[in-house]
């Protein structure tokens, strides 16, 4: 098969990850084709997109939304299908018998990729499996008989308790969401049941955790980014520096390094292994700086957000992704360049800046050129009018405004 004729169905066009994907098999010469539910989206604007499409939407049409896309793969002639979000891929991945026979589609079971994104049980794998952690209290077992919804008297007397053997600040966190989204942090034993209960209304049985400082406000941990074949084995790695975000208290990294970690490497590959995981995944971790040592916090199983950073330092995922569904295997990728440096300006490093404390030094931070941006391109530059085109569903789309400020 020449590299030309090759064919890839990418969705979730909305996306800065989807979009770095597009331009690494444009720019290979691949036939690309993107699709999102809306036409303002930041990579159906990309030249390269070879073909646009508009599909129903994944979270409220699902059965639709897999019609569309067994018709396309039947008449498309694909070589993989590459969903960016992982409500998309998870909707796709069970029905995997029926996309399979027409297209790879290298990622983890539903059920794997399920339970890795639940937090609460992943840290318990995680402990169990002797990997570093943050101290965490999962609340989904303190009510006392399984499956019954405790009442807040319960939930208070439990805390009450289980927070005495923690040191305030404690962070809750919901057991699934992404970015910033549901988590609260809480200064006060006083208000942790207050707290508690906000969350737990939307986000039932958050987990609680110690609060891991960062060594500077507004900057975050690390990232691994990692790719599994098949038979469970590493085939690619990645280590990043999160060196700004938004919200400035935690959120999605707006600057980033590529950096060389092994410890955080070798955690990370280990507890995928030990998870017999397939596909793409990123593990995050906090460092601490009181101590020094590492804690895992969580891992998205799934393509991230800074995707483009890994692909200018010289680990192309998305590439790597489509010669495993191809071929079924690939050389191993560790080695990249160090130092480099990928920015998401419009709008989070923007935010950030407005948001972080006002000095000298953020400012002058904020001024310095990067090697990259998620979005900005002279090579490619409409993807940012989709971006700011997508800003015009906002008004009339209660999903639309979910996903773009979540």
């Amino acid at each position: 098969m020449s590299q030309k004729s090759s064919r890839v169905l990418i969705l979730d066009g909305m996306w800065n990850k989807t979009l770095a994907a597009v331009r690494s098999f444009g720019e290979r010469g691949f036939h690309v084709t993107v699709a999102e539910k809306t036409r303002f989206a930041t990579a159906l604007f990309s030249r390269y997109a070879t073909k646009r499409l508009v599909y129903p939407s994944p979270v409220t049409m699902p059965e639709a939304f897999m019609q569309w896309l067994l018709a396309e793969l039947k008449s498309g002639d694909y070589d993989l299908l590459l969903p960016t979000e992982l409500s998309t891929q998870l909707l796709i991945a069970r029905d995997k018998d029926k996309i399979e026979p027409l297209v790879g589609f290298p990622f983890a079971s539903v059920a794997l990729t399920e339970s890795v994104n639940d937090k609460a049980w992943f840290m318990r794998f995680a402990k169990e499996h002797g990997y570093p952690t943050p101290k965490t209290i999962c609340t989904d077992n303190l009510s006392p008989v399984a499956g019954v919804e405790t009442n807040v008297r319960e939930i208070a007397d439990c805390l009450g308790r289980i927070s005495t053997d923690f040191t305030f600040p404690l962070v809750i966190k919901p057991r699934e969401s992404s970015g910033s989204r549901g988590i609260q942090y809480v200064f006060d034993e006083k208000d942790l049941v207050t707290e508690y209960m906000r969350v737990h209304e939307k986000y039932p049985y958050p987990i609680i955790q110690e609060y891991i400082p960062s060594p500077e406000v507004g900057s975050g941990g690390y990232g691994v980014g990692a790719l599994f074949n098949y038979n469970h084995e590493p085939k690619a790695s990645f280590v990043y520096k999160r060196l700004r975000e938004y919200p400035v208290s935690g959120g999605p990294s707006t600057l980033r390094q590529s950096v060389k970690y092994d410890e955080l490497r070798d955690i990370a590959i280990g507890i995928l292994k030990d998870l017999k995981w397939v596909g793409p995944a990123m593990v995050e971790f906090k460092v601490d700086p009181r101590d020094g040592s590492p804690r895992l916090l969580e891992i998205n199983p799934r393509l991230w957000g800074s995707l483009r950073l890994a692909i200018l330092s010289g680990v192309d995922f998305p590439y790597l992704l489509y010669k495993l569904a191809v071929d079924g295997d690939l050389e191993e990728v560790v080695d990249y360049k160090m130092g480099v440096k990928c920015r998401w300006l419009i709008p989070g490093d923007i935010l950030h800046l407005l948001f972080a404390k006002k000095n000298v030094k953020n400012l002058l931070d904020f001024i310095r050129p990067s090697d990259g941006d998620d979005i900005l391109s002279l090579k490619d530059p409409m993807p940012i009018i989709g971006r700011l085109s997508s800003l015009f569903p906002f008004l009339y789309d209660k999903e639309m405004r979910r996903l773009l400020f979540r």
